[in-house]
């Protein structure tokens, strides 16, 4: 759905790092992006943030909203103590850095230039924020291309 995505509770502005929208579960994903170790405090907004999409977002058709909490380490007795009595599905994971992209990864995942070409497809109708962000999206990878490229492997 997107990146940044905004939500509005009692006249105050909130942003969701990432939101998406899981086709076969039928719900929400939130996921918040931390640089840092995990503390506990992340878990207290994560769960404000599931529980506004809940209220905001969903329909009766839709299951409950997953939170996901990406982080440097998750700590686990900390996050484990941080999460015991939240009822509402959430995870929390760590991520790695790479100095280069994997081998494995380098066919699969396009290249800056081949979705440069795929955006030149998109039809003019699409509203200008969407290319906007599209184009946002390549100078990013561009960007990572100079100094390095990250990789997320998130695990248990």
């Amino acid at each position: 759905m997107g990146n940044q995505w905004h939500i509005e509770v009692e006249n105050e502005d909130f942003y969701i790092d990432l939101l998406f929208y899981h086709l076969k579960l039928r719900c929400f994903v939130v996921i918040d992006l931390k640089t840092g170790d995990f503390k506990p405090e992340y878990a207290g907004k994560l769960n404000f943030y599931i529980s506004a999409v809940d209220d905001l977002m969903k329909t009766e058709k839709d299951n409950p909203t997953i939170g996901l909490l990406l982080c440097r380490n998750k700590r686990g007795m900390i996050a484990e103590y941080s999460l015991r009595d939240i009822e509402k599905p959430i995870g929390v994971s760590e991520y790695k850095l790479f100095k280069n992209l994997p081998k494995e990864y380098e066919n699969i995942l396009p290249s800056a230039e081949d979705i440069e070409r795929r955006i030149g497809e998109i039809p003019l109708a699409l509203t200008l924020p969407a290319k906007r962000q599209a184009t946002n999206v390549i100078k990013s990878l561009k960007r990572h291309k100079k100094r390095k490229s990250v990789v997320h492997n998130i695990y248990d």
